[in-house]
């Protein structure tokens, strides 16, 4: 009988402990039912929602209601830190995928994000008092905020927006007058003020004339101050927070700005100091799961390969005919700074080039997709010329690249690599339908989440998982065949660490010139890539987890191709379950 592995174990209590701390938390300790809804939108659209309802709130005692809203590329749980500390004290909330995002239905950017859709059945549940509603949002869900109070003017009473501006890509303009009692709330490092109030400075935004105009004033705005009257509906507050674009909805700072202006502007039942927040306890569970999720993969990859059914699998790598000297290190400058080098131009050029389509109907994954198989073909192409020119006098082969076994043909090799990948990653998927049926969670921290699949998402992953599953492979001969020195032999934990910082810390060094400048006063370096720039923290995550996937199921097996299928298939669900879709499928 095998002896259960102290990763299985500790993976296990991770996921549960992790699940039900989140659970604990985001329903107040029983106090907050949950419920995921379903609704329908215009053009027959079907929105996707958590409604937190305190106990509190029914039919014949009413509470206030906040629809908040998410921004691009993110979904309804982003949005969970308003949203548990608004239930804490006593407001219904109706956090809404918007359309195209998360489990409602795509096109992304119809119905104005989803956010009319979603102030129509806000103020439909019998629970919520239709005199107190409060629009919510984050950057785009802050159009989509802006675009519901257009819609129905008299639908509510306020509205607090991170990160976001008035009379942008289809948001109304605003004045003095519009929207309702706005609460605005600005980080001194946004990413995105040019594009919000025409500032490259996100410091400077105070002084533009579009601000100004908001606020009713022709002087630099204040922050903190209360301009206008709530009474009359056309109170002005801005909050300058000192945090980057997508850190709004992660702070401390940002969410208790938010707060305080929902709770002057409107009724809270349970009012409580906007310093008062418990919802990082919630993230830190949903962490914990994540970081359980993968090391269950660790875990049951080591179970399997150690069974009979994968035993044959289980085999040390040949000896190792890479690059010394130098030239190794020239080989580990390439591998970390190669990928950031094709990074920004190749998505740039995707996005241009590939318009959405039943094929490809993601705009970031898509653009992901290209830059994996344009770094893998230059990684390829350099493999070959490396192997030509210097690999095959040292006796470099296709098992010193890990690419072949010693007793098994190439064909049989790569099926029973990917069967045993495709079990390894199930596990966590199996673990991640538990936690949601248990406690209503998924697997996150900030940008990073393993969200559950639906059936369009299934079909979506499967159109990706190819090119992502080849540049992983391919990823792994460089790293396990050209970048293993003849003589070599580090420890398991120094080849694990190694291989960590070669994935990902290309990316903190490009986060690093992007950053810099901003703050110290300036912009991001190439100001025009900001959105990329964002969805590249994800990379600084998942990629190191990439070099750790794959340097272990090497040592075990010899061979590139599990670990290599491993990352394929958990990075295609990590990113097609979190991305936008933009294609309109009958």
């Amino acid at each position: 009988m095998q002896r259960i592995p102290v990763q299985l174990l500790v993976a296990v209590v991770l996921i549960l402990g992790g699940g039900l701390l989140a659970s604990r938390v985001q329903r107040g300790g029983g106090d907050v039912q949950i419920e995921d809804v379903r609704f329908p939108g215009a053009g027959g659209l079907t929105l996707s929602a958590l409604l937190y309802v305190p106990n509190t709130a029914t039919p014949s005692s009413p509470a206030p209601g906040v629809l908040a809203v998410h921004g691009y590329i993110n979904s309804r749980e982003t949005q969970s830190a308003y949203a548990i500390e608004l239930a804490r004290r006593g407001y219904v909330v109706l956090a809404i995928d918007q359309t195209g995002h998360g489990y409602s239905s795509p096109p992304a950017f119809a119905n104005g994000f989803g956010g009319p859709d979603g102030l129509a059945h806000l103020r439909s549940l019998p629970m919520v008092d239709k005199d107190q509603i409060v629009l919510e949002g984050h950057s785009m869900g802050g159009w989509a905020a802006l675009i519901a109070a257009g819609t129905h003017r008299a639908d509510y009473r306020s509205i607090a927006i991170s990160g976001s501006s008035t009379g942008t890509y289809g948001a109304p303009d605003g004045d003095a007058s519009f929207p309702r009692n706005l609460g605005l709330v600005f980080g001194l490092y946004d990413e995105f003020s040019g594009l919000m109030w025409g500032s490259p400075v996100a410091s400077q935004v105070v002084k533009t004339a579009k601000l100004q105009k908001l606020f009713g004033s022709e002087r630099e705005i204040e922050a903190e101050k209360l301009y206008g009257a709530i009474a009359e509906g056309n109170a002005r507050k801005l909050s300058v927070p000192q945090q980057i674009h997508p850190a709004n909805h992660i702070t401390a700072s940002g969410v208790g700005a938010a707060l305080a202006f929902i709770q002057l502007t409107s009724r809270a039942p349970h009012p409580l100091a906007p310093e008062d927040q418990v919802w990082q306890w919630k993230e830190l569970g949903t962490a914990l799961a994540l970081i359980g999720a993968v090391l269950l993969m660790f875990a049951v990859g080591r179970l399997l390969l150690d069974s009979r059914a994968f035993s044959d699998l289980r085999q040390r790598p040949a000896p190792a005919r890479g690059a010394s000297g130098a030239l190794f290190w020239v080989g580990c400058a390439v591998s970390i700074i190669l990928p950031v080098l094709t990074y920004f131009p190749v998505q740039t050029a995707a996005g241009k080039l590939i318009q959405p389509s039943a094929l490809l109907p993601q705009n970031i994954t898509t653009g992901l997709m290209a830059w994996a198989l344009c770094t893998g073909l230059i990684s390829l192409l350099l493999l070959l010329a490396w192997h030509i020119t210097r690999g095959r006098a040292t006796g470099a082969n296709a098992r010193s690249y890990g690419l072949a076994a010693a007793e098994s043909g190439r064909t049989r090799l790569i099926l029973r690599s990917l069967l045993l990948a495709f079990l390894i990653v199930l596990a966590p998927y199996l673990a991640l339908l538990l936690s949601d049926a248990l406690f209503k969670t998924d697997f996150r921290y900030w940008v990073v989440a393993a969200k559950r699949l639906n059936g369009l998402h299934l079909r979506i992953a499967l159109n990706y998982v190819i090119p992502f599953s080849a540049y992983f492979v391919l990823l792994g001969a460089v790293l396990h065949g050209q970048l293993r020195a003849p003589g070599s032999a580090p420890s398991l934990g120094r080849a694990l660490l190694r291989d960590a910082a070669l994935t990902g810390g290309g990316f903190v060094l490009l986060l690093a010139y992007q950053y810099i400048p901003l703050f110290n006063g300036g912009t991001l370096a190439l100001p025009e890539q900001a959105l990329l720039t964002i969805v590249s923290f994800q990379l600084v995550i998942v990629l190191p987890v990439v070099g750790l996937v794959s340097r272990y199921f090497f040592e075990k097996t010899g061979q590139v191709y599990v670990g290599g299928f491993v990352n394929g298939l958990f990075v295609t669900w990590l990113v097609v379950g979190g991305q936008a879709t933009h294609y309109a499928f009958s």
